[in-house]
């Protein structure tokens, strides 16, 4: 099976799981009303944000096995603000380290809301930053912008690079309209 193939079955899986488990009124973003960040309810003790939905996560991590197609072997992963997984992928071939590479890119994304292709430097700067749990500060990994805080991160790992699994993780990024660049 090709990874195009891989990736337009792993997408229809996910999202039919996903839409079956969700309540019908479940949308991408904040509920009608709300804002990023305001509470709602009678009491004010319901606290709602926004996410990255998981049908959305599904679809950025298949536009990232679709780009690295027939070039790398790669993993993808999708982690919300928190550093909670989302999504994830193994890509076919992918090599054994590149998940929990991908999953720590995308925590370091998320976490500090920028690629992690900057971080290298900031890390120069004030070397303890690299004993945070979790982090890894190699490039790959890319923030999912939101108003006022990140929404997420996407990190991938196994190609060659640092540079090049940026570039799939943005690739996956335009998936969701995030420009990509």
């Amino acid at each position: 099976m090709s990874t195009k193939s891989l990736a337009g079955a792993l997408l229809a899986a996910a999202t039919a799981a996903v839409l079956a488990a969700a309540p019908a009124a479940a949308v991408d973003g904040p509920p009608t009303g709300a804002t990023p960040g305001s509470k709602a309810g009678a009491q004010g003790s319901v606290y709602r944000d926004t996410h990255v939905s998981a049908a959305t996560a599904t679809k950025m991590l298949a536009a990232v096995l679709a780009a690295a197609e027939g070039t790398d072997r790669v993993s993808a992963a999708i982690v919300d603000r928190n550093g909670t997984i989302i999504a994830k992928v193994r890509g076919d071939g992918a090599g054994p380290l590149s998940v929990d590479s991908a999953i720590a890119k995308a925590k370091t994304a998320a976490h500090f809301c920028r690629p992690t292709s900057e971080m290298a430097g900031v890390v120069e700067g004030n070397p303890r930053l690299a004993d945070i749990p979790g982090s890894l500060f190699l490039a790959g990994g890319v923030p999912v912008p939101g108003t006022p805080v990140c929404l997420a991160g996407i990190g991938v790992g196994g190609a060659p690079s640092g540079d090049t699994d940026e570039q799939y993780a943005r690739a996956g990024l335009a998936e969701m309209g995030g420009g990509g660049k």
